[in-house]
């Protein structure tokens, strides 16, 4: 059995991951630690786990955690698992962190787009970005794994084959990005709230959203492809779509193009690529760790179309971190999820 404990189990990232772990026959869950709900029962937080879970929050004792632990996940705020993470290293943890603080790789753009230094950037060459279908081998032997941004998971797999067989041409490529509240997390500001959100669609970070440095690191932007990256807000709870507009380098159709997305992902086991004229809808994938990928070719402007849908809390966020906890244990990458 695999020893692991949550750290920040009161957000919606963490009870989702709970809720998940719960179910795995390979672990045993040693603590769940919440500052702002310590002596609280998990179930009383996420009432959705009345019942299965007895498990209450901790105050965060690095110690007390370290002596019965072997692999933490952080479900902090970005920000917050920076000296944290050192502090786990050196007692032998493995860790997977579900917060941005070691997706990108080079410091200045961590602190462009996160506003503040990063606080251990000699560890970011140590962290491997936790995207399974890209990185499998090295998540496999890592200690410490950045779990992806749930946009820059849906946008990486939709581009992904493009870069891959070098189908790009130039232009810029465009992604419309829609996910539900949830993607926000237990925030309080107003445009989250129920009035504010039902009935509304609304664009925001327009001028440049925190994943789109993890696409550009993922496809190895460059020059000629720049991508536009735009999110909305969509008055659901949870699921995540996004609508991918890139030239092609080459005069190819549909079928072709599907066939490369085919190959691409054949036998992994939480990528579908659907049958050509079929478009993924978030309803599909709501509570899995699966991402659903459609494929259509406007033949009068050369461009791709690529839709891919996920739900933001599990193969955005939470499933995610589990299958990469399955590589990292030696584990099937598929126990556990559905």
């Amino acid at each position: 059995m695999l020893r692991v404990a949550i750290v920040g189990v009161s957000g919606y990232t963490g009870g989702e991951l709970l809720r998940l772990l719960l179910h795995h026959p390979q672990v045993q869950i040693t603590h769940v630690t919440s500052e702002s709900a310590a002596g609280q029962p998990v179930a009383s937080i996420h009432r959705n786990l009345r019942g299965r879970c007895a498990l209450v929050c901790e105050r965060l004792r690095v110690g007390a955690l370290a002596r019965d632990t072997e692999l933490t996940f952080l479900a902090l705020p970005h920000g917050a698992s920076g000296r944290l993470v050192a502090e786990l290293l050196q007692r032998g943890l493995r860790i997977i962190d579900l917060s941005a603080d070691f997706r990108l790789k080079d410091p200045k753009q961590y602190q462009r787009w996160y506003n503040t230094a990063h606080p251990v950037p000699h560890l970011l060459k140590r962290a491997v970005y936790g995207l399974p279908e890209l990185y499998r081998e090295a998540i496999a032997d890592a200690t410490l794994v950045a779990n992806p941004g749930c946009y820059a998971t849906a946008a990486i797999l939709a581009a992904w084959p493009l870069a891959q067989h070098r189908l790009l041409g130039s232009g810029a490529v465009v992604i419309d990005a829609k996910s539900g509240v949830s993607g926000a997390g237990k925030k309080l500001e107003l445009r989250y709230h129920y009035a504010e959100a039902n009935e509304n669609l609304l664009p925001y970070a327009v001028a440049g959203h925190r994943h789109l440095p993890e696409i550009e690191q993922a496809l190895k932007r460059n020059r000629k492809n720049p991508i536009v990256f735009v999110p909305h807000l969509v008055p659901m709870t949870r699921g995540l779509l996004v609508t991918l507009y890139a030239p092609l380098a080459r005069r190819i159709s549909a079928a072709q193009l599907h066939r490369c997305y085919e190959t691409t992902y054949h036998g992994e086991p939480f990528v579908a690529v659907l049958p050509l004229g079929q478009f993924p809808e978030t309803l599909a994938v709501t509570s899995t760790n699966h991402c659903h990928i459609g494929i259509h070719v406007d033949p009068k402007t050369r461009h791709a179309v690529v839709t891919a849908a996920l739900d933001n809390l599990v193969k955005g966020a939470g499933g995610t971190a589990i299958q990469n906890m399955n590589l990292m244990g030696g584990y099937a990458e598929t126990l556990g999820l559905i």
